[in-house]
């Protein structure tokens, strides 16, 4: 039978979709969350305790101010560098007790660790300053500072492959899609700085390596908060950041017009849809348009004292290596950036250890202990938190036969490893938690990653528990619903 034809009015209005419904519902979503990031700009209130402090502040005294986080991709071998165990030396090339072993899970690469044998570390360990902390003659410069470093030696965690692990320690959740730490703090503290961002991101890699790791653009990323809150990635080039430079022929007053009539085209649509992506890139061109001059500004290292530079050590010259990102991170922390996320691959010795360990260690040790002590000169270390470390351990066993020493190497290990901390409220010279006689499981202090996050926010003056974002009608936090705060190295 022929039907007839559908009123057009009516065809249209059968067809608005669930989001532009949404957003064009005065009181829906969109206004809603547009209200909640406004109210994280100063704009409009957010929810707040008695005296109008925001209730996942109130209760805390901040010790730090920034986190400068030294991420090393493909996990460290805590055996190799920081946990001292006599016992595993002397059983070197016996088989991994079958104690140990019961309902572990490994890497495919490890499969069935019974029979593997025991790997004594590959250099001697000294004690160092007063606190007489135990590190490898492999870095000699973390040694010389360990007086000012926590070593927290009781680290486990749940993942056993990198991506996963990697998410896991920066977002609190395994699955890509949660927002990362930096972006956290984005959104619950805003910026210092309305030149430059409060979540700045910088990668590297040892040249030569064959065991680099992949970064992925969602370990910097805000998840489902509002974009503006996402890493901001710095880039070792001459031009740090895409598409920040004015195009050809473009002069800076013709910017700042087209920049200004784009603004009001997008208030126009803020004001009819209340969608806060609109918001946001409306502040992202505006702080584009300032990081022209702030970036430029940033990266010239020139007025660095030659001391300074040769504290960093030699590659601190070449833009895109740790030790550049090292210098770039002070110096955003001056200039107020809130968090500085350093990522460098390299460390996944599966077959490399007697090889590439060592370039790894030469290129990230003297660079991370320059941080720590520029930091200090210069008065900024008591609020400045620097973190180093990766996504788990490795190995008591080996990975490869003992009669290939070139090929030497340790598979994943998530049930104890080492990371240190300093400055930023915590406890220095002293060495927190540790594992068994062969470094294979944390027995005492443990600390779980989300228990490492809730410190963290805790030494920001955030309570974990309290900042939250709803999400698809569930209320999401950094430390999901677990995470309890290691009062015992907090200073």
């Amino acid at each position: 039978m022929p039907t007839e034809s559908m009123d057009p009015r009516t065809e249209q209005q059968l067809s608005v979709n669930r989001r532009y419904f949404f957003g064009k519902t005065a009181t829906g979503i969109g206004g809603a969350a547009l209200a909640s990031l406004l109210g994280r700009e100063g704009l409009a209130a957010p929810p707040q305790a008695a005296g109008g402090v925001p209730a996942y502040l109130r209760p805390i005294a901040p010790k730090a101010k920034r986190v400068i986080y030294l991420f090393q991709n493909g996990a460290p071998t805590h055996v190799e560098l920081f946990d001292y165990k006599p016992k595993l030396a002397k059983l070197h090339g016996t088989p991994v007790p079958d104690s140990y072993l019961g309902g572990k899970r490994f890497s495919t690469m490890t499969g069935d660790p019974k029979g593997k044998k025991l790997l004594a570390p590959l250099e001697p360990f000294h004690q160092h300053g007063q606190s007489g902390a135990w590190v490898s003659e492999l870095l000699p410069h973390t040694a010389a500072i360990a007086d000012d470093l926590c070593f927290v030696k009781g680290m486990h965690t749940e993942a056993v492959n990198h991506a996963p692990a990697i998410s896991f320690f920066l977002s609190g959740g395994q699955l890509p899609g949660r927002p990362t730490m930096g972006a956290w703090l984005s959104y619950g503290l805003g910026s210092m700085n309305e030149n430059l961002p409060a979540f700045v991101v910088m990668t590297s890699v040892s040249k030569g390596t064959t065991c680099g790791q992949i970064f992925y653009d969602f370990y910097w990323g805000s998840g489902f908060l509002p974009t503006r809150h996402q890493g901001v990635k710095f880039r070792g080039a001459d031009d740090p950041v895409l598409y920040l430079s004015n195009p050809a022929g473009m002069a800076p007053p013709m910017r700042r017009e087209l920049l200004d009539d784009i603004g009001r085209l997008n208030e126009i649509k803020l004001r009819e849809t209340g969608d806060p992506e609109i918001a946001t890139r409306i502040a992202q061109y505006e702080m584009a348009y300032r990081m022209q001059t702030s970036v430029p500004e940033l990266t010239d290292i020139s007025d660095e004292p030659a001391e300074v530079l040769d504290m960093y050590g030699p590659q601190v010259h070449e833009p895109g290596t740790f030790a550049r990102n090292c210098l770039l991170a002070r110096r955003l922390a001056e200039r107020g950036t809130q968090f500085v996320q350093l990522m460098h691959a390299g460390w996944d010795q599966h077959r490399s250890l007697t090889t590439e360990l060592y370039t790894q260690c030469k290129d990230t040790d003297q660079p991370s202990a320059a941080l720590v002590k520029d930091l200090k000169m210069r008065g900024m270390l008591d609020d400045t938190l620097v973190i180093w470390g990766g996504e788990f351990g490795r190995t008591p066993f080996i990975q490869g036969s003992l009669d290939n020493r070139p090929k030497w190497g340790r598979d994943h290990h998530p049930y104890a490893f080492t990371i240190w901390m300093a400055g930023g409220g915590v406890k220095p010279g002293m060495s927190y938690g540790a594992t068994d006689e062969i470094a294979f499981n944390a027995v005492e202090n443990p600390v779980h990653v989300h228990d490492f996050q809730a410190t963290v926010l805790h030494l920001l003056g955030i309570d974990h528990e309290q900042l939250t974002y709803k999400f698809q009608g569930r209320h999401f936090r950094l430390t999901d619903v677990h995470g309890k705060v290691v009062d015992d190295i907090i200073g």
